[in-house]
């Protein structure tokens, strides 16, 4: 019961709260069911009909040509864009040829030492362990 009272009195603030800010008048567009005569002042600067609202930012038809400033722009884009593209591949390229080249040195360490103790395993004496001191058959 005690649980019923708390939760009751912490959600009158809220209701009370809703009911008064309903009939406060807010900064959002109207749906247009009012009459315009209902607003004078400075919201009529502020607030434009959803007609010029939806084209305010298409001041330039699809078939107009764009401005040189436009190109310009669109330019240093795909200029920086391609710079930072030619820039990431060449770091993957030069990460890629150290890690080959590591790889491969590595390799070749491990054969070498491999063929330097096969030599040492089986040395018989007779020719020396260098190439080319042996004879050619």
């Amino acid at each position: 019961m005690a649980r019923l009272h708390i939760a009751l009195l912490a959600l009158l603030p809220i209701f009370f709260i809703l009911t008064v800010l309903s009939e406060v008048e807010s900064a959002a567009v109207k749906d247009g069911k009012e009459k315009d005569s209902e607003h004078q002042g400075p919201s009529k600067k502020v607030f434009v009909p959803a007609s010029d609202a939806s084209n305010f930012f298409k001041r330039r038809g699809r078939r107009s040509p764009k401005l040189y400033a436009e190109y310009v722009a669109e330019h240093k884009m795909q200029v920086a864009a391609s710079e930072r593209r030619r820039e990431y591949y060449d770091e993957q390229s030069n990460e890629y040829e150290n890690h080959l080249e590591e790889s491969r040195n590595e390799q070749r360490e491990r054969n070498r030492e491999n063929a330097e103790q096969w030599r040492e395993y089986h040395y018989d004496g007779i020719y020396p362990h260098y190439p080319h001191h042996r004879p050619y058959y």
